[in-house]
């Protein structure tokens, strides 16, 4: 199956959602009917990204803000001491029911669905009842026509619908939770350290119960502590002689509950697009938890965050669900991480898993519950996922962010997942973080490839070759343009070619009419 775009071009000078400029904002956009999840892999690499079925990239030497493209490598990733006290909050309060006292400030989350593709919205929505309403499945579609012809009358009080608990293989790999050890490759702590030529300082505590376990070891019969681990316990529960090792994110995550815990937190991941049955079980109350977050965390009037906006960014996808014997378990496509906390639904973290990567498309929560950091606790989750993800298929590797504005004070939370990168804007190559930094201090816009040589690799260098959808017909651009007289259309499909590069515009179907 072959992705068909239609190509909406360039707009600029319309409202930032970061900056609040109100002409600042530049971008290139495109309605995807359909996509493949290698194209949409290969389009993020060149600073492309989706909002529902509208993707679209900034211009970046031309934008007020200008939106890196980021990666973190869950394979190397440690988390840091603020990650730490996230888990540990989360631990306590599922343990004793202990809700930490002080500031509950979460991490800034993007900002909303509209922001992000600024004055494209309106297109958006005129495309949306045009080319997706018909595509809706029956049950999602009726909410929807049903809220329209209700949209100047009072809303009615819902009632609490009975909720299906399927057991299902998607729902038991979206918790991240390893199914045996993983081997992670640990690499150094970022910042300053301490004299490595010298032992690591040690608490006396942690030396005492060294010493117990390994007492108990030496006394016990042989083979006595093995067998204990549970099937789908993460190895960290059983004893462990080298307590001066740093914890692992796994170790954090899914440390053992005592069996009078307070409360119980379920992960499960169920397909989006297109919707699987948990996913329809599970439709109105996601939708609830998004108006709360809409209308406390953005300030929404009531009447804005309705079921079709919700629909339309959230749940509708371009993406081609693909199972491959090669893949992940629940294949490749979207779908919704749901966080269940004693049988509800408290947060959604919507994604997108993706041949080389798991990327984060967007993440809501019942205000309720800002306490527990939900969006610190949420990528934590997401990265245990990848690395999950990744003992099964191992080319699943990375953890895709969305976009780093450094210029943006309350957006730089995203570089603090370390190790990462950030997309080279001009040959998109990615380049350390840390090496990028000073740059963006002196310079909103920058190049991160150091060499003044490079080249954009994956450019289009054939044109002719770029594949054109006409007239119910599939043909190279180079025998479509010979039949056309508007002189701006080659422009628009060469600007086309130029930013989605040679190998996407020769599998991807370019839609003219």
């Amino acid at each position: 199956m072959a992705s068909l775009v239609e190509y909406k071009g360039r707009k600029a000078g319309y409202r930032c959602g970061y900056c609040d400029s109100n002409e600042g904002k530049a971008s290139c956009g495109m309605w995807a009917h359909s996509m493949t999840v290698q194209d949409y892999q290969d389009l993020i690499d060149r600073g492309w990204r989706r909002s529902g079925k509208y993707v679209y990239k900034p211009v970046m030497d031309q934008t007020c803000c200008p939106q890196y493209t980021i990666r973190c490598r869950p394979l190397l990733f440690q988390p840091s001491k603020s990650h730490k006290k996230v888990l540990k909050k989360m631990l306590k309060f599922l343990a004793k029911g202990e809700i930490s006292k002080g500031s509950f400030e979460d991490e800034p989350m993007d900002s909303t669905m509209e922001d992000a593709v600024g004055g494209d919205f309106a297109l958006i929505n005129k495309l949306d009842l045009k080319c997706d309403l018909k595509t809706l499945s029956s049950d999602l579609k009726a909410s929807i026509e049903s809220e329209e012809k209700k949209k100047e009358k009072s809303s009615k009080k819902e009632g609490s619908n009975e909720l299906i608990d399927p057991q299902v293989i998607e729902e038991k790999l979206g918790s991240g939770e390893p199914s045996h050890s993983i081997k992670v490759h640990r690499g150094p702590k970022p910042g300053k350290g301490a004299d490595l030529s010298k032992p690591p300082c040690r608490k006396a505590k942690e030396m005492r119960k060294e010493r117990r376990q390994l007492k108990l070891r030496q006394q016990a019969p042989a083979g006595a502590f093995e067998g204990l681990q549970a099937p789908g316990q993460p190895a960290s529960s059983l004893p462990k002689a080298k307590s001066n090792q740093p914890k692992s994110l796994e170790d954090l995550i899914f440390e053992s509950s005592p069996e009078n815990a307070s409360h119980k937190l379920e992960v499960r991941v169920v397909r989006s697009s297109p919707p699987s049955p948990q996913f329809k079980a599970t439709f109105q109350e996601s939708y609830q938890v998004y108006k709360r977050y809409q209308m406390v965390i953005h300030k929404d009037p009531p009447d804005k965050p309705t079921v079709s906006q919700f629909t339309r960014f959230l749940c509708s996808s371009p993406l081609e669900a693909e199972h491959p014997a090669n893949g992940p378990e629940c294949g490749y496509g979207s779908f919704h991480q749901q966080y269940w906390l004693d049988g509800k639904i408290i947060a959604v973290g919507v994604i997108d898993i993706l041949p080389y990567c798991v990327s984060s498309v967007y993440l809501y929560y019942d205000p309720d519950y800002s306490f527990l950091s939900l969006g610190v606790y949420s990528a934590l989750r997401e990265i245990a996922f990848t690395r999950q993800l990744h003992e099964r298929t191992s080319q699943v590797s990375y953890y895709y962010m969305g976009f780093y504005i450094h210029s943006c004070p309350k957006m730089k939370y995203k570089g603090q997942y370390r190790p990462s990168d950030l997309l080279c804007p001009e040959t998109y190559i990615w380049v350390p973080i840390e090496q990028c930094l000073p740059s963006l201090d002196n310079s909103k816009y920058c190049r991160f490839n150091q060499d003044p040589q490079a080249v954009d690799e994956g450019r289009s260098k054939e044109p002719d070759r770029l594949r054109v959808f006409h007239k119910k017909s599939v043909m190279p651009y180079g025998v479509y343009k010979n039949h056309q007289k508007d002189s701006s259309e080659e422009a628009t499909v060469l600007q086309y070619a130029s930013l989605v590069g040679q190998k996407c515009s020769e599998r991807m179907l370019l839609f003219r009419n």
